[in-house]
């Protein structure tokens, strides 16, 4: 059984291997610093407590987000595998929990669609005169509000005075006439924009020739990918630091107050941001470790780019809200009357804000281009793990250069004609509808839970160290081990309880999404959820006899809980000699 197990092995190649350890390094840092470090975690400080959210975001990330990362890093450097097939090798009976991310990460492909929309921005921020800027253009109403002629209202008018009498900014209406060209709901698909089309296909075809030959493109293309955006970064906290009103926006930014640590919503907030800001329980991770060779120092390096991740969060707060406080200074108003979150903030108030800089044109391609790199990584990496994990459920298909190729071509053609749905009338409101439902919070908490019982129980903590200790030389700590067993399970438990408890019904302003819409992203919810306890309910009931039984030559029940015979097998082929710490098997 196992010369036939080597032999299939052999058959299909080893697995390619990042080539050197910086472009690991640079992909999984461009994969882990999105979007969530520039326009969510900055207003989640503001809105939770200022300088005090620092607090449970810090103490989450250690008791939480690094163990978590480490352990699923970890799994993946080890089994060599995808994030399905992973699990056969460890723990048989939890394979659910990589359907599960597979369902997740097919609705995170929607994220493409950020990087149109920031593309888009980009193509016009070369104009002479910026079209958010005015309203002397054709989408304009008459609500609409010319943010540039500020200082040409009379002494007596004020800018908050000006935005009463206007209901609408020129970004806002820019952002929902010109380019989204909002319809009055998800029933109302509309027609195709088609400049958007094509900056969807340009995303797509950037996305395929960066992962068409897998790893070794993938790499490359991360050394300007994950670095140049810090460049923009730097850039822009420079000139945001010299704007007038920029201490005010920075003092909202920071301003602790210590109340807030009372409120449970704002841990549950300090949470939800450490998993989805270093990409945890999506499986990702796994995939990307698969790559690195067996003794790469899988402990180190999480400490680094986790390290990395919180830090640019809290320097991407600088930029915005200096920006913000600079805008708010503009208008006569106060910061929390234009701080936003998500689109609200990358579409509408920062470039709202840099209309009114000298040389707007300049800052605007900044930060868009900014924009557009951030999403590009998270996306095709995403994209990438996917791939991989599909190809190592069917090694003999898909583990050749040629059908490997194909397969991505495939992946992503079919994906762009998929996508056309985001890019229509009604495309917002389906593109709200699966960040809501599909890619939730939700599913991300109880996976968290799964994995930990799985590799914290099941395996047993005691054993991931072991191999651990193997692979990097540095044994972790029991902090790690008391995290994976005592600490995530109910915190993750906890969270996925309040989510449901606390559970509303999606809707974008004044619109609410209809009962059907209700009714199908609950099924997509719960149907992600229930696929790990399914998947164990099937493979227990279809496994003959008991736990406690032993029959050689054939399946048990004990082998579907810890498939330890593929394990070794496994651990024994990656490294090219016996395993040293089989007493961890015992």
């Amino acid at each position: 059984m196992r010369r036939r197990e080597r032999e299939d092995q052999s058959s299909v190649g080893a697995r390619e291997q990042w080539t050197s350890k910086t472009e690991y390094i640079l992909v999984v840092a461009g994969n882990v610093v999105g979007l969530g470090n520039v326009w969510r975690f900055p207003y989640l400080c503001y809105k939770n407590g200022g300088g005090a959210f620092l607090i449970p975001y810090c103490l989450l990330a250690v008791v939480f987000g690094v163990p978590l990362f480490l352990l699923e890093t970890s799994l993946g450097q080890f089994t060599q595998e995808g994030f399905i097939t992973c699990w056969r090798k460890v723990c048989p009976l939890a394979e659910g929990i990589g359907y599960a991310q597979l369902m997740v990460k097919l609705f995170g492909f929607n994220y493409i669609i950020i990087q149109a929309w920031s593309l888009f921005y980009l193509v016009f921020s070369f104009r002479a005169q910026l079209p958010w800027a005015t309203c002397n253009n054709t989408w304009n109403t008459d609500n609409c509000g010319d943010l540039q002629n500020l200082d040409s209202l009379p002494n007596n008018v004020t800018g908050n005075e000006s935005m009463q009498l206007n209901t609408t900014s020129a970004a806002t209406e820019f952002w929902e006439r010109r380019m989204l060209r909002m319809s009055g709901g998800i029933e109302e698909l509309g027609s195709v924009s088609w400049e958007l089309v094509l900056c969807l296909l340009a995303c797509w075809v950037f996305c395929f020739f960066s992962i068409w030959k897998g790893v070794r493109s993938s790499g490359k293309v991360a050394y300007f990918t994950a670095t140049f955006p810090y460049v923009m970064l730097l850039i822009l906290l420079i000139r945001g630091a010299t704007l007038p009103g920029a201490g005010e926006g920075i003092y909202y930014y920071l301003h602790p107050d210590l109340s807030r640590l009372a409120h449970f919503e704002v841990w549950i907030e300090a949470g939800s941001q450490i998993f989805f800001s270093y990409s945890l329980t999506q499986g990702t991770l796994s995939v990307l470790g698969s790559h690195s060779k067996y003794n790469n120092n899988c402990y180190k390096d999480c400490f680094w780019i986790c390290l990395l991740n919180s830090c640019t969060s809290f320097v991407a707060g600088f930029v915005v809200f200096s920006v913000l406080g600079f805008m708010a200074h503009k208008q006569g108003v106060t910061v929390d009357t234009v701080a936003d979150s998500g689109p609200g903030l990358a579409f509408i108030a920062y470039p709202q804000a840099t209309a009114l800089m000298p040389l707007p044109q300049f800052w605007t391609v900044c930060f868009f281009l900014m924009l557009f790199l951030l999403a590009v990584d998270s996306h095709f990496v995403d994209v990438e793990s996917f791939i991989t994990t599909v190809s190592d459920m069917f090694p003999k298909w898909f583990h050749k250069p040629l059908r490997q190729e194909i397969f991505v071509l495939v992946v992503c053609a079919s994906a762009f004609l998929v996508h056309l749905l985001l890019i229509t009338e009604g495309g917002i409101y389906i593109f709200q509808f699966f960040d809501y439902y599909g890619s939730s919070r939700i599913c991300g908490n109880f996976i968290a839970v799964c994995e930990c019982l799985a590799l914290g129980w099941m395996f047993g903590a005691d054993r991931v160290c072991t191999i651990i200790k193997d692979m990097t030389g540095n044994k972790p700590s029991v902090f790690f081990r008391l995290c994976w067993k005592y600490v995530i399970p109910p915190v993750s438990l906890t969270c996925f309880i309040v989510y449901l408890l606390d559970f509303k019904h999606l809707r974008i302003g004044s619109y609410v999404y209809p009962v059907w819409a209700n009714v199908l992203g609950c099924a997509i919810t719960l149907f992600s959820v229930l696929l790990v306890p399914l998947w164990a309910v099937i493979q227990i009931c279809m496994t003959p006899g008991t736990i406690r039984e032993i029959r050689p030559g054939r399946r048990t029940m004990m082998e579907l809980l810890l498939n330890w015979h593929q394990l070794q097998f496994q651990h024994n082929w990656t490294t090219q000699r016996s395993c040293p710490c089989s007493t961890a098997w015992n």
